[in-house]
């Protein structure tokens, strides 16, 4: 008889909408502190989440991409949540747009101007993260 995939309930939450929620063998997403990779039988966790990349992988292990605009992420023993402003699955991805996101922000770098500096780094490094996402999925499909 097959083992069984341990699995853990997983909700990702846009201000909008629930984006995801369903079972999950693995959860990877970038904490402040670099990658963190959930498993079923995680320690209860609280952290903040950078822009970036969520991985998910289902119970019968495909994975899931999703682009996350930063947030919180919160591990119990039974259940593992996502909270986020902007949460974009990785096929709905709009790479013309940032693209253009991302060209807008590195001119705005080159003028050195410390007023826009910071947002623009920001704006750079949310489209830089939505390039490498969408690039993924694309080349898996």
């Amino acid at each position: 008889m097959p083992e069984e995939t341990k699995t853990v309930q997983v909700d990702i939450i846009s201000a909008e909408e629930t984006i995801y929620s369903g079972l999950a063998a693995m959860i990877v997403v970038s904490g402040e502190e670099g990658e963190l990779g959930i498993m079923p039988g995680h320690m209860p966790l609280l952290t903040a989440i950078k822009p970036g990349q969520i991985k998910l992988v289902t119970p019968d292990n495909k994975e899931e991409y999703y682009y996350v605009s930063g947030g919180f992420l919160e591990v119990q023993p039974d259940v593992v949540t996502i909270l986020a402003d902007t949460v974009i699955r990785a096929d709905n991805i709009d790479r013309e747009r940032a693209r253009e996101a991302k060209k807008k922000a590195e001119q705005i770098l080159a003028t050195k101007k410390l007023d826009d500096y910071t947002a623009a780094l920001i704006e750079l490094n949310k489209a830089l993260a939505q390039l490498r996402i969408a690039d993924r999925w694309h080349k898996k499909h």
